[in-house]
């Protein structure tokens, strides 16, 4: 899994490549967490993320409670069809704002 943090004032997007899963989910949700601290608006941009694992929609899930808790959107972009159907089957549609 590769990871880029791209700022842009108080903005974050966040874009993964390859593989989050049980071995990768910890590294992101390192990575992350310090970086909400000062972002007003989250973006994930997962054009290149092939796989998602129950422990990498659980850091999704995290970064979405922590951003709502400071009354803030996350936005889900460029979503490939197997990631979406992963998405679909547990829910995460019905509160992931995807685009």
């Amino acid at each position: 899994m590769t990871v880029k943090f791209t700022k842009q004032e108080d903005s974050l997007t966040v874009s993964i490549e390859g593989r989050l899963d049980t071995l990768t989910a910890p590294e992101l949700e390192e990575q992350l967490e310090p970086e909400l601290d000062e972002a007003e608006t989250l973006t994930f941009d997962l054009s290149m993320l092939d796989y998602i694992s129950s422990a990498g929609l659980r850091v999704l899930l995290g970064a979405v409670h922590i951003m709502q808790d400071k009354g803030e959107v996350v936005t889900v972009r460029n979503v490939k069809q197997e990631v979406m159907d992963v998405f679909e089957v547990t829910g995460f549609t019905d509160f992931l704002n995807i685009e």
